[in-house]
């Protein structure tokens, strides 16, 4: 039986990490970037989903390192792979739509799921330039359904993207410029879309008719209304499950002492 962590035990990205890692199902093809994902995901290849094949985004296929790499281009993520290859055939197999779930971020999300990594404001006269897409419309597009890890600020939960790197679940269709269901807008090629959102505050899903996010679970210390307030649309807090679970004692273990010791992506806590 597993015994759960108590707060003093874990810290918010030990929360976010298992998570995430239980988005992940046995069996499945996962698509991960450098970062928490990374770890999310070797963690339940070590607990509950010991047969998902892995895809680092650099073109590592099925990899199985037994420690942690620093990024998806790290030689260790080589290690015990199917195949040690490039983005273009990591990218082939998304294209081919063999890829299950996919772990991404965003500097801003709307209340659709679409998401923006390229800029804030005006495309050609924007407030700040952000880092670009990456692989993130890619997965986003492939992929059968797609969690996203984010920052939980009001200024990036907000009603309409500035920019639509990444699409959700209400997308515009050209040239017209009318919001359309993304089932509509991709036809044969629709696959899935957003599943959840993992924010600092809280767990998030998505309507499957409608397509807009609901709050799902809150992270421990937070109430449904101030999760609420940290939006700048009015989200859905009708369906909220509880609070979210937390990490095992199993699971910190496997983190901490296995995947992480040396604090390269998750911090330890801190004792005393």
């Amino acid at each position: 039986m597993s015994v759960h962590a108590q707060p003093e035990q874990y810290g918010l990205a030990d929360l976010l990490c298992c998570a995430a890692s239980r988005e992940v199902g046995n069996n499945e093809i996962v698509f991960a970037g450098t970062g928490l994902p990374m770890v999310a995901i070797m963690l339940a290849q070590n607990t509950h989903a010991p047969n998902l094949k892995l895809i680092f985004e650099a073109g590592t296929l099925d990899g199985r390192p037994p420690e942690l790499p620093t990024s998806v281009g790290d030689a260790r993520c080589e290690m015990g792979a199917s195949r040690a290859s490039g983005l273009y055939d990591a990218f082939s197999i998304a294209q081919r739509g063999y890829v299950d779930l996919g772990f991404l971020g965003g500097a801003e999300v709307d209340q659709y799921g679409n998401v923006n990594t390229t800029c804030i404001g005006d495309y050609l006269n924007p407030e700040l330039r952000l880092t670009g897409s990456g692989g993130n419309p890619d997965i986003n597009s492939f992929a059968k359904r797609t969690v996203f890890i984010m920052v939980h600020e009001k200024r990036r939960f907000v009603e309409n993207v500035s920019y639509i790197t990444s699409p959700g679940w209400r997308v515009k269709k050209w040239p017209g410029g009318q919001f359309v269901h993304r089932r509509e807008l991709y036809g044969s090629a629709f696959r899935g879309g957003p599943s959840a959102v993992i924010s600092t505050a809280g767990v998030f899903r998505f309507d499957e008719e409608t397509g807009l996010m609901y709050l799902d679970t809150c992270h421990p210390g937070k109430t449904p209304t101030e999760i609420r307030d940290l939006c700048q649309f009015d989200l859905d807090i009708s369906r909220v499950k509880g609070e979210t679970v937390a990490p095992t004692l199993e699971e910190l273990r496997i983190i901490h002492e296995v995947l992480d010791p040396d604090e390269i992506f998750i911090p330890k806590v801190k004792k005393g």
